[in-house]
């Protein structure tokens, strides 16, 4: 029996998803939840085979969430299920060691297809999120220009980003603008934004 957690903040499309995979043979829900913190709460108290999350939770979202389970909980396979497949996202959830990658425009039996075949051990990546991934651009920005956006993110001022990565305010000015005219954004959140659904953050 492959024991499976899953994670979606739409209550109509989790309980559906629950339903469907109940029809599985050889599937068992054990958990079922909204957040994306309570997934990983859950997970760790379960242990579940395959935990399948959605990108955008509350809480944590879906990649962020999958980091944490690849570190804490390394038994359990992952699998996203999104409905945002940009080639950004992908490339972050490979990185963080999940094994499933389907768009929710998918049928619905291929989600239970997708899980028996993460739990033996395979692969299966969207062909067209695939595609997307392969045929996106090379980050233009620095490694000290992708660690000062990535600071930014959450809207902390330059001086507290200053010192947080031991810099100068100038410095962390000139790293912010160069990465803002790199990304063609109109200011540092619109290229936070930019980059991260590159993929780059």
């Amino acid at each position: 029996m492959i024991r499976v957690l899953l994670a979606d903040d739409h209550l109509l499309i989790r309980e559906a998803l629950v339903l469907l995979l109940g029809t599985e043979e050889g599937l068992e829900v054990v958990a079922d939840v909204g957040r994306g913190d309570e997934a990983v709460a859950r997970a760790l108290e379960l242990k579940p085979d395959v935990a399948v999350l959605d990108i955008d939770m509350p809480g944590l979202d879906g990649l962020a969430a999958a980091e944490r389970l690849a570190r804490e909980l390394p038994s359990a396979r992952l699998v996203i299920v999104t409905a945002h497949g940009r080639p950004g996202n992908l490339r972050r959830a490979m990185a963080a060691g999940v094994r499933g990658f389907l768009g929710k425009d998918a049928p619905g039996a291929q989600l239970a297809t997708v899980i028996r075949q993460v739990h033996a051990g395979a692969r299966y990546i969207d062909p067209q999120l695939a595609a997307d991934a392969l045929a996106a651009e090379e980050c233009p920005l620095t490694p000290r220009e992708l660690d000062t956006l990535r600071a930014a993110a959450d809207g902390a001022p330059v001086s507290k980003i200053a010192r947080g990565l031991g810099l100068s305010e100038g410095t962390v000015r000139n790293y912010l603008s160069a990465a803002v005219t790199k990304l063609h954004a109109d200011n540092r959140h619109a290229a936070v934004k930019a980059a991260r659904d590159l993929g780059w953050l």
